[in-house]
């Protein structure tokens, strides 16, 4: 088909761009001009199952994220909570410096030196500032080097030590706890729980509830040492820790423990004490200076080594402390007197002693020099005379004034010790011959002399109600008329029992009673044998009326007792002399007997040296069960016990024997530098020579009746022995 017969026809594109009258032709966009034609990549299509897992990713992220945060609020808000609650709670940091439940008792000794501790002792309140600064230094290296890096709670210590505890086998909260400065003084603490006597059945159970270990205990723990780090300054925080953490030997705080044993103030202390301390609060009983010197040092030396290491000593600093160990002062080495400071707290008024909420200063009767003689002299005997292996056999030593002062105390063969049963005032045991005396000062008291005589012979005699009893003499043999001293320093029985029976037994009760015995007393025949039981204290005591002229004591050991720091006494002594109980002529003539018993009878071993006169009296109980000899000189009376705990017999001792060495040696070392002195003894007048023909004819009368009993006990002797001999017995 041809174009012919028509206009040349004009393009669509001429005609959609034909220009419009009076338009002015646009210039060509070079850049468009030139840009090149772009080419599109390819859209590649995802493979949907891996599209379909990153959805299911971004959907759990999604969701995890969403459940994060929200938890994270709670747990913040809770946390703010906690926290907030504990804040409010929390008291001036002043009312948090001595926590103790119970208050301290210091003993004091006749010379107003200190001797002894009980209850809880408080030095007084201290500051993080007002310590020693190797003090403050040393508790931190040990305890909690980033204690003023954390806010309460160490999330790296945590987790070290349950790393720790699960590598030694233990459960993750068992062993090392982790725990800051401020964890461990909100236990200390104890989360604010104060201690209510109606709801917990001690003081120590409450502060075992306080010590628990738990998951809970430990998130109340956390919240509660937030809760001080936002309420008080970490100094005043590590104030209260040094105030309240227990130290041993009773010392809490650390003004306590500077005194108990270094006898200084807490800012005192040098480099090796403030490392003891320091290492005290891992294991304050147990690593005690006074319970165990040198494992204390040793873990001195481990804190020192810290402290170096934490650029708190220099390497010379260190390495002189090292050299130079801690060492108790004076006053913590002496431990005397523990069961002396035992019986004392136990006579006082529990509110006072015991159970005092108080600070409390008691003075005492003990004498140190006292004290340390007759531990010496128990010791030397045991090391000397008591030489079988494994000998459980136990002794006991009192040593008194004649007003009843008690100076000095031994419960048992173990010196240097408290809190352990007291033998001298908890053992009853049987008296034995030491109880003679009493019957002695009663015949005295009523007119009769010294020089009265009684025959000492085979002797019976019934009992309502029990039978015929026919006791011996120790010896199983005879005397025949013996004077009252002769009966007296030979301890025969037969002769005791026939005065007693004399004089009658109701009134050697009395006596014996109103002299101290306060223990019940047989009221058989047999109470002139010693039958009836006394403690050591009670004879001694009993024995002090002799000495004093006849009146009788009672033993004490509280001279007064005040709060401390407060001058007016609140208690005097409650003992000293009372009432008379024999005529002071009684009491010398009776003395005058006893010294008989020393220098020429059956106490011949507690003879004293330098001439130095004494006056006593054995004792040896049915069955050896129990030994004794008590006795004195013009300035003190020492009573000494011994015998089995478990009541069974003693082997080859006798109150003769080893009582009366132990009784000698410490009387030595108590009289040492004092002047030899008479007792007061009254010598009675002498016998007349009809009184001395008439015993020397009665003498021979028994003599002659004697004789064919002796005759026919030596014949059935032979015989028995042929028979053995024959027969094989043993």
């Amino acid at each position: 088909m041809s174009d012919s017969g028509r206009g040349k026809g004009r393009l669509v594109a001429e005609q959609r761009y034909q220009k419009k009258a009076g338009q002015t032709p646009r210039k060509p966009n070079p850049k468009k001009t030139n840009r090149k034609p772009s080419r599109r990549k390819p859209v590649r299509k995802r493979n949907p199952i891996v599209a379909f897992f990153l959805g299911i990713f971004r959907w759990v992220f999604g969701l995890i994220w969403k459940i994060t945060w929200r938890i994270t609020a709670v747990v913040a808000l809770l946390l703010a909570v906690g926290v907030g609650y504990f804040y409010a709670q929390l008291p001036p940091v002043e009312e948090l410096l001595d926590g103790r439940a119970r208050g301290s008792v210091t003993l004091m000794d006749r010379n107003g030196q200190i001797f002894a501790w009980r209850g809880d002792q408080f030095g007084g309140a201290v500051t993080a500032d007002s310590v020693s600064p190797h003090l403050r230094n040393a508790v931190i290296a040990t305890e909690d080097k980033r204690f003023y890096r954390h806010f309460g709670i160490s999330p790296r210590g945590i987790a070290s030590a349950v790393r720790i505890n699960m590598s030694e086998g233990r459960g993750p909260l068992s062993g090392h706890g982790g725990s800051t400065i401020t964890q461990q003084t909100a236990k200390l603490l104890c989360l604010g729980v104060p201690y209510d006597d109606t709801k917990w059945e001690s003081e120590a159970a409450y502060i075992s509830d306080c010590r628990r270990t738990t998951l809970v205990r430990k998130g109340r723990e956390a919240l509660y040492a937030m809760a001080m780090e936002a309420k008080y300054t970490k100094d005043e925080i590590l104030s209260i820790y040094l105030n309240r953490a227990y130290m041993g030997g009773g010392a809490y705080g650390a003004e306590a423990a500077a005194q108990r044993y270094f006898s200084k103030h807490a800012g005192e202390l040098n480099p090796q004490e403030s490392a003891m301390l320091a290492g005290l609060l891992t294991a304050p009983s147990s690593l005690s200076p006074t319970n165990d010197l040198e494992r204390s040092q040793a873990r001195a030396a481990t804190v020192l080594r810290l402290m170096k290491d934490q650029g708190f000593l220099t390497a010379e600093q260190s390495q002189r402390a090292q050299d130079n160990p801690a060492q108790l002062s004076e006053e913590a080495q002496r431990r005397l007197g523990g069961y002396f400071a035992d019986w004392v707290m136990s006579t006082g008024p529990e509110f006072f002693t015991r159970d005092t909420t108080e600070d409390v200063v008691i003075s005492t009767t003990l004498d140190p020099k006292l004290q340390r003689a007759a531990e010496e002299a128990m010791n030397a005997v045991y090391s000397e005379k008591v030489t079988k292996p494994g000998s459980v056999v136990q002794a006991a030593i009192v040593v008194m004034s004649a007003d009843g002062a008690v100076r000095a105390m031994v419960g048992g063969k173990k010196t240097g010790v408290s809190g352990v049963f007291n033998r001298a005032t908890q053992a009853k045991r049987q008296t034995g011959s030491s109880f003679k005396p009493f019957i002695y000062a009663t015949a005295l008291e009523l007119g009769y002399s010294p020089y009265d005589t009684v025959v000492d012979e085979p002797f019976c005699m019934n009992i309502p109600g029990s039978g015929r009893w026919c006791p011996e003499n120790y010896s199983r043999s005879y005397k025949g008329t013996v004077t009252l001293t002769d009966a007296l320093k030979q301890s025969l029985n037969i002769p005791a029992i026939k005065i007693s029976e004399s004089v009658g037994r109701d009134l050697v009760h009395k006596v014996a009673s109103e002299f101290g015995i306060k223990s019940d007393l047989n009221d058989t025949p047999a109470m002139a044998l010693g039958t009836s039981e006394a403690t050591l204290l009670e004879m001694t005591g009993a024995y002090s009326g002799f000495l004093n002229g006849g009146s009788a004591v009672v033993p004490y050991g509280l001279k007064e007792l005040r709060l401390k720091g407060d001058d007016e006494v609140l208690m005097g002594t409650g003992g000293g002399i009372r009432e008379r109980v024999i005529q002071s002529q009684a009491a010398g003539q009776l003395t005058w007997m006893m010294e008989k018993v020393i220098s020429e009878g059956t106490g011949r071993r507690a003879l004293l040296p330098d001439g130095r006169p004494a006056a006593g009296k054995t004792g040896t109980s049915n069955d050896a069960r129990d030994a004794w000899f008590i006795g004195f000189t013009a300035d003190y009376v020492v009573g000494v016990w011994m015998g089995n705990d478990d009541n069974s017999p003693l082997s080859g001792v006798t109150g003769g024997g080893l009582p009366a060495d132990i009784w000698r040696e410490t009387m030595i070392r108590v009289n040492e530098g004092l002047p030899v002195k008479p007792l007061p003894a009254i010598a009675p007048a002498g016998p007349s020579p009809q009184m001395v023909e008439q015993q020397q004819r009665q003498q021979q009368q028994q003599q002659q009746q004697q004789a064919p009993r002796q005759e026919r006990r030596q014949r059935d002797n032979f015989i028995q022995q042929v028979l053995r001999d024959l027969l094989g017995g043993g």
